[in-house]
């Protein structure tokens, strides 16, 4: 192995020596504690440490790494103490993620690294979101990922690059091949030349450089970092090395030839760098001996004062209350005092309405938002000069420009993982879906992603992802999937879905204000077919919170959207039924006590809703008053819902499909039981 210090110093050499040698060595120890029982899982990077800590060393301290499993060396080199990591490994409450997450899974935003999840992929694209962030702010500085040779066949890899490349980000990208994904060798993973030439297909640059001599990887993150920043493009390097223990230390080595490890334990990157320290006198064995005797001595003090960390005690209360970022107060309140109403609403600050449809007053709420928010970021499908499929931001771009509202590719997955990027830069990021149905190419990023980073390591989600959905149009099934209920379920996710204009703007703007994750529901039959009088003024409406459309007596029905105006079109033709109706607005939270008085002021309840009724969020409802208004009930809970079938294109069968075709018989039902 060839070594060139460059203009290093031998200082610079020793502390290099020292950075590579500690995630050795914390490592041997943690071996040992696994045998013991001690911790219950590893990843080992053993082999692999020249790349974790050459990478970490290149880069200044406050430039987000996304790193792995077995990038040890990028939390040592950032001197997290080693004390905190301990309590991470052995599932502590004082660890950084509060016994929540295992080994690597987790981050810290004190010191720029974002915690993995095992879906490997994902974690690129949230580097592309931090790139644009330094761009917007135009600072000088790179953001870097890890991925391995296996993830490179997600198709996460292909979006996170196609998107850097197109939007010319300064992001570096690094695949540590170390010839296997588990126990799958890399001749079934791939069949190109070397993975690096993948970087011909996006239109950027590339190099392969050896993974385990710690100077070459120093020096290359170095100068591709200097070169990401001045031209303001990404970059892919490919380090070859190799992980002398098995994936996780339960699966073993046995698929692995042993000549493999006789040819890569000549290659180990400490030894030969020591070595090489040696060769040039930079070190001599006494002061090789004195350094690991005082790292050895660090990790046993730091271990000892790990035990002393008090038993975790779960407390349910306090799981439940990091799910969610807590809500700051809004610039509006805050600059004027105003407080909400009953109905989750300014009392005297809403000025002058004006009669909208539903389309127009979601563009109104954006529009403002941008306003009110100069870090608020858009993107989406044909958004920009296009106006988006439904022309929700046409304008847009010329008011606000192009950095601010951007068309993407078509990948669902990237974008969400860049919106999520943005976030841990500070900025809002509003992701449009141009049809709901297509949230299930980004279902990853979003339920496993954004849904549970803040309950894991306490990084806030700043994004709302729109979604025009719903049937009644002739749309077939790919276009007409009102999927609220893929959602609602999912812990770390707000829920809304409007019925109004007034309730569309509000709504859109607490959304957008919110530090939360949050799936906003626009149902597409609506856009143009309701009207409303709208505030003209920026206002919110409180998520989570209930709205009664109308009162009665004989019957409670409870539904959100489009299922608003099919009873309101029923009463309308059935006057003397006097009703309860109970708009939920918010699906995620839910507004308990809103349900529980509908329930007791009549007794019967119909719950009604455009999904299918398998699966449907109306049974969530119903098991809720089950279980907590039984003895308020008269009858039967009912639920009206669509048919579980897929949504057929074909009008006739679209009417039969939808749940208002069977709403009169249910109403009828109810009412006469």
């Amino acid at each position: 192995m060839q070594f060139n210090r460059k203009n290093l110093s031998n200082q610079d050499l020793r502390s290099i020596y020292k950075a590579l040698l500690l995630p050795r060595m914390i490592e041997e120890k943690m071996l040992v504690l696994l045998r013991q029982g001690k911790i219950s899982k590893w990843f080992s990077g053993i082999g692999q440490e020249a790349i974790a800590v050459g990478s970490t060393l290149a880069l200044e301290k406050d430039e987000w790494i996304m790193p792995l499993h077995r990038n040890l060396g990028v939390f040592t080199t950032r001197q997290m103490p080693l004390q905190k990591l301990f309590m991470q490994w052995q599932g502590n409450k004082d660890g950084y993620s509060k016994g929540r997450e295992r080994s690597f899974h987790f981050g810290t935003k004190e010191h720029f690294i974002c915690g993995m999840i095992s879906h490997l992929g994902p974690q690129l694209a949230l580097a592309d979101g931090v790139a644009l962030a330094y761009q917007l702010k135009k600072e000088n500085k790179v953001s870097l990922a890890f991925t391995g040779d296996g993830g490179t066949s997600e198709g996460d890899f292909h979006e996170a690059l196609n998107v850097a490349a197109v939007w010319n980000l300064p992001v570096i990208f690094i695949i540590e091949n170390n010839g296997y994904g588990l126990s799958t060798p890399v001749n079934e993973q791939y069949r190109c030349e070397s993975l690096v030439t993948k970087a011909k297909g996006y239109g950027i640059e590339g190099v392969q450089i050896d993974g385990n001599n710690i100077l070459t990887v120093y020096d290359t993150i170095k100068g591709v970092r200097d070169y990401c920043i001045r031209e303001q493009k990404p970059y892919l390097i490919e380090c070859m090395t190799f992980r002398m223990r098995g994936h996780e230390e339960a699966s073993g080595v046995k698929y692995v030839p042993p000549h493999l490890f006789e040819e890569w334990a000549k290659k180990d990157p400490i030894l030969n760098y020591e070595n090489y320290l040696l060769a040039e006198n930079v070190l001599t064995q006494e002061v090789i001996d004195i350094i690991k005797n005082e790292i050895k001595e660090y990790i046993e003090t730091d271990l000892q004062e790990a035990y002393k960390a008090n038993p975790l005690v779960p407390n349910s209360q306090e799981e439940l209350n990091d799910v969610f970022a807590k809500r700051t107060i809004d610039n509006k309140q805050q600059t004027t005092g105003k407080k909400l109403d009953e109905n989750g609403m300014w009392v005297d600050d809403l000025g002058k309405t004006t009669e909208l449809r539903f389309i127009d007053a979601i563009k109104q709420g954006l529009h403002q938002s941008m306003q009110q928010h100069k870090n608020l970021i858009l993107m989406g499908q044909d958004i920009a000069e296009y106006g988006g499929a439904f022309k929700i931001t046409e304008g847009f771009v010329n008011e606000f420009g192009k950095e601010r509202v951007r068309n993407t590719p078509l990948c669902e997955s990237a974008i969400i993982g860049t919106a999520l990027g943005l976030s841990l830069e500070g900025f809002k990021s509003m992701v449009e879906m141009q049809f709901a149905d297509f949230v299930s190419v980004g279902f990853n990023q979003i339920v496993n992603n954004l849904a549970k980073i803040y309950y894991r390591w306490g990084q806030n989600a700043d994004v709302v992802v729109r979604m025009p959905c719903g049937g009644g149009v002739g749309a077939g099934p790919f276009h007409s999937q009102t999927n609220e209920a893929w959602f609602t379920k999912v812990a770390g996710l707000k829920v809304v879905y409007p019925s109004t204009p007034k309730d569309a703007k509000g709504l859109l703007i607490a959304a957008i204000n919110d530090r939360n994750p949050v799936m906003f529901f626009e149902h597409k039959a609506l856009y143009r077919s309701v009207h409303g009088l709208v505030p003209e003024n920026y206002y919110v409406i409180e998520i989570g919170k209930a709205n009664i459309v109308k009162q009665g007596n004989d019957i409670t029905v409870i539904t959100y959207g489009t299922g608003v105006h099919w009873v309101l079109e029923y009463l309308e033709k059935n006057p003397s039924v006097s009703c309860e109706l109970l708009d939920l607005r918010t699906l995620h939270p839910l507004d308990y006590d809103a349900i529980q008085k509908a329930v007791a002021k009549t007794g019967k309840v119909l719950i009604v809703h455009e999904d299918s009724l398998t699966g449907g969020f109306g049974g969530e409802i119903s098991a809720w008053i089950s279980e907590h208004c039984f003895e308020k009930l008269d009858a039967p809970i009912l639920r009206c819902a669509s048919l579980d079938t897929p949504i057929p294109f074909n009008t006739d069968l679209e009417k039969n499909y939808l749940a208002k075709s069977r709403l009169a018989e249910y109403f009828e039902k109810l009412l006469s039981y």
